[in-house]
């Protein structure tokens, strides 16, 4: 098990997350609870790229808890189609905002988030089980590249989930 992320310095994104993956594969080898796993992905994810928020909010009945997470507090629980987060959920796909401000509908848990990514995850039955919510303070921190790498993150816990 890693007692620490080491990143090589570089503000390369894509560098970082070549790093960040086999430490957090090999952080979760043999990682049974999937809160556990959330946890630590979180604080590893806001390790290495001090996002204004790194979170997981999970599927329980008919709205989203709130889950693990690294940053101020959070809003819970959100229903089904709600916010970014519930929209991810419902239409069981990625969602990148370059400018918060500009969904409708957006729930503002801190006025300092500007951009959000939300990835959602696949529990053990194919349903959305959680989603991977992410935060910065800047206007369109997110690219393809974040979507991808962040997804590729959220499939080493998918299998612990319900």
């Amino acid at each position: 098990m890693a007692e620490q992320i080491v990143i090589p310095p570089t503000t390369d994104r894509r560098k970082r997350y070549a790093a960040l993956y086999p430490q957090v594969a090999a952080l979760l080898a043999g990682e049974v609870d999937a809160i556990a796993a959330m946890a630590n992905l979180c604080a590893a994810v806001q390790q290495v790229f001090g996002w204004h928020w790194v979170g997981f909010y999970r599927v329980v009945g008919q709205q989203l808890v709130l889950g693990p997470f690294q940053g101020p507090v959070a809003c819970t629980p959100i229903a089904f189609g709600k916010g970014v987060c519930g929209t991810a959920w419902k239409e069981d796909r990625p969602i990148t905002l370059p400018d918060v401000d500009a969904f409708p509908g957006h729930i503002a848990c801190s006025a300092a988030s500007r951009s959000e990514i939300v990835i959602p995850l696949h529990g053990r039955t194919g349903a959305v089980a959680a989603v991977l919510d992410v935060d910065s303070a800047s206007l369109d921190d997110f690219g393809p590249e974040d979507g991808r790498e962040l997804a590729r993150l959220c499939r080493l816990i998918e299998p612990l989930l319900p």
